[in-house]
């Protein structure tokens, strides 16, 4: 670089830091000073700055969004009155909850804060196996893509399409994977930071040492647990998590996955900033929606930070499941959705103006079939999955040598029981006509082997005290229960539903 151009970019950056310092309160401006504050004492002083690299998880939401604005602004704070200032990786990870509505957010996010060609800032995405600089139109890998599709179905049709297990836990037990490959791509990080409220640390590393401890790891308290062993801990449970999924059909199941945890070891220094970054929407709204351009996704219910599956898609399978596997109506299966997703919003601080426009969404017949629509077209692109197939998953009919099969059949494809026990034979090993062979994998979306190794397996039922799956799905912290009447008894049910 030039002296020449060091010197235009230099006032660019300079540019870009008032129009940022312009939207902050005076106590954003005071936080700005305290993170300054921490990021120096964290490097070992502002002589060693321009070697320190700082690494954020960037989901893609509002609440990143803001923390990533705000190390922009920590970093060319620093590079305004200092030598150098420290460098920044910005990594995403990327799941078939990452539309491209998230990836064009990211992308404005990233152009506002001048973070392209900027030497001193890595925006990566890591995808499955793969490593790439971000690009706004990067497409999901077919391996990635292949990835998720397995281990819905797989979980889906072991818990009768119970939301966590269907959509999250894979991406969520993941994040160790993740963190690890992030931390130590190229020359490795320093330190990572995090915007989590205490809340939220809290109650997500309560509920993994719960887990670990379960599964014959011991920890200590909460506030003891460093990055490296909620890594651990994470990457332990996910490993357990996986060989129940899959149990000795893994080989011919499940896809190629990434390495486990890097074998160098990682210790960068964790710094939390909750207690320095707004959780309030509206209190940096402009700052959100004027400068960093941001456009809150149609299919995210608003609320959606950094979870593996859109909120859209799992108001569209309560739907379903209240449809067909509860023979009511799929606008009750939505209201009962909409419950929950109001308690969520409110609880993450959500403006109010967002509610009310993620409510006013469903508001009527003919916008409940219009948002029908969108979820189908969804659960299309990013998991190649039809309705019937996504109903099929909700009955899991092959679980358990298939002992709801003929329920299944009897209530969505009544032309299918004078082949019942063609299916069982073609489930079981057997020879069957082809036809039969077909429709089986055409109904569900899997493969034969899975469809036979689904066949051998029992399901897996939140009761089951040896089940892993069964335990993370009792100790979730973000389930919430809504109370409602049954249509056809009158009796008051309890239903457990899940946000993410």
């Amino acid at each position: 670089m030039s002296a020449i151009h060091e010197q235009a970019m230099n006032y660019v950056y300079q540019q870009v830091l008032q129009r940022l310092l312009g939207y902050f309160t005076r106590a954003e401006r005071t936080a700005l000073q305290l993170l300054i504050q921490r990021l120096i004492v964290a490097a070992g002083g502002i002589e060693r700055m321009s070697s320190f690299t700082v690494m954020i998880a960037f989901g893609g939401g509002k609440d990143s969004a803001y923390t990533v604005a705000l190390l922009r602004a920590a970093q060319l704070s620093i590079a305004a009155r200092a030598p150098g200032t420290f460098n920044l990786r910005v990594a995403t990870l990327r799941h078939a909850g990452i539309t491209p509505a998230v990836m064009g957010n990211i992308h404005r996010v990233y152009s506002a804060l001048f973070l392209y060609d900027d030497p001193r800032v890595e925006m990566l995405v890591f995808d499955h196996q793969y490593t790439h600089a971000f690009e706004p139109d990067l497409p999901f890998s077919s391996a990635g893509r292949e990835q998720n599709r397995c281990d819905m179905l797989q979980a889906g049709h072991l818990s009768a399409g119970d939301a966590r297990t269907t959509f999250c836990n894979s991406c969520y037990l993941g994040l160790a994977q993740f963190l690890g490959r992030a931390i130590s791509w190229g020359n490795g990080a320093d330190a990572v930071v995090s915007g989590d409220s205490r809340k939220e640390q809290k109650q997500y590393i309560t509920w993994l040492m719960r887990l670990a401890q379960g599964s014959g790891l011991h920890t200590g308290h909460w506030r003891n647990q460093s990055l490296q062993s909620v890594m651990r801990s994470l990457d332990h449970i996910g490993q357990a998590w996986l060989h129940e999924l899959y149990g000795e059909d893994e080989p011919v199941v499940s896809c190629v996955r990434p390495p486990l945890l890097p074998a160098k070891p990682l210790n960068p220094t964790f710094v939390p900033i909750n207690d320095l970054v707004c959780g309030k929407a509206d209190d940096h709204w402009n700052l959100l929606t004027e400068f960093l351009a941001f456009r809150f996704e149609d299919l995210a219910f608003s609320f959606s930070e950094s979870d593996c599956a859109n909120p859209l898609l799992m108001a569209h399978m309560q739907g379903l499941r209240a449809q067909w596997v509860e023979q009511r109506e799929y606008a009750d299966g939505i209201a009962d959705y909409l419950v929950l997703a109001r308690s969520l919003m409110r609880s993450k601080q959500m403006p109010v103006r967002l509610i009310e426009q993620a409510m006013a969404a469903y508001d009527g017949e003919q916008r409940i079939e219009a948002r029908r629509e969108l979820a189908a077209d969804f659960a299309q692109q990013a998991y190649d999955l039809s309705e019937a197939q996504l109903v099929c998953m909700l009955f899991s009919p092959f679980v358990d040598g298939g002992a709801g099969l003929e329920a299944f059949l009897r209530r969505c494809h009544p032309g299918m029981l004078v082949a019942l026990a063609d299916l069982h034979r073609a489930l079981d090993g057997q020879s069957a006509p082809d036809q039969v062979l077909l429709w089986l994998v055409e109904i569900s979306g899997l493969s034969l082997p899975g469809l036979q190794g689904l066949y051998k397996r029992q399901s897996l039922t939140r009761t089951d005290p040896t089940s892993i799956i069964a335990r993370i799905r009792l100790a979730d912290p973000d389930q919430r229960r809504i109370r409602r009447v049954d249509p056809h008894s009158g009796e008051l049910q309890v239903v457990r539903l899940t946000g993410r």
